[in-house]
């Protein structure tokens, strides 16, 4: 029989300890919050916030867009489908712009960005941009190309209209590589 009691002993045991360990992990999480409170340590999560302040829509104030298109020695149709808009700052943002190419054969196009007043330049942050890579259209191709952006709520406030201008370069080279490949394909097309 103390064989037995011996056996319960330990499960009581075993149970309180890890009754006891459970619990601790249970209580860390506050504990932890309150220690990097105290001691001024951002976690994630307080990051996190953090960020989604600094990004907020100011909807005391309304900044007009207008968008300017223009090709440099590109036979391209470059245009945008809204030539203004108006926006908040910190809100998210989408244009589209219509390219068609009036060649004959395909042709590889970049697009630069510029900004006016020019201290807008560093307000406006693009996420997604048909400028961050070479457009290569087909002969008569047509696309819509969006730009999506956030202008930043730190903007001055004497800044009531920004214009956001892109300019279509050919990409050099594009034109003889994609002669030469016809060419060379035996087919006129």
């Amino acid at each position: 029989m103390s064989q037995t009691s011996d056996n319960r002993t330990l499960l009581v045991r075993l149970a309180v300890g890890a009754f006891a360990m459970f619990g601790f992990g249970f209580l860390l999480v506050p504990f932890y919050d309150t220690i990097c409170r105290v001691a001024g340590i951002n976690d994630l999560g307080r990051d996190n916030e953090r960020t989604v302040v600094n990004t907020q829509v100011d909807t005391s104030r309304r900044v007009t867009i207008e968008f300017d298109t223009n090709t440099h020695d590109l036979a391209w149709q470059f245009r945008p489908v809204d030539r203004a808009v108006q926006v908040h700052p910190g809100e998210l943002v989408q244009a589209a712009f219509e390219v068609v190419n009036t060649r004959d054969h395909a042709v590889a196009g970049q697009a630069i960005p510029s900004y006016g007043p020019r201290i807008a330049g560093k307000h406006v942050q693009k996420l997604d941009c048909f400028c961050f890579e070479r457009q290569t259209l087909a002969a008569g191709e047509k696309r819509i190309m969006p730009v999506v952006f956030v202008l930043d709520a730190d903007l001055p406030d004497d800044v009531t209209t920004v214009t956001l201008s892109y300019t279509f370069f050919e990409v050099a080279g594009t034109q003889a590589g994609v002669e030469t490949g016809k060419a060379g394909g035996g087919g006129a097309g």
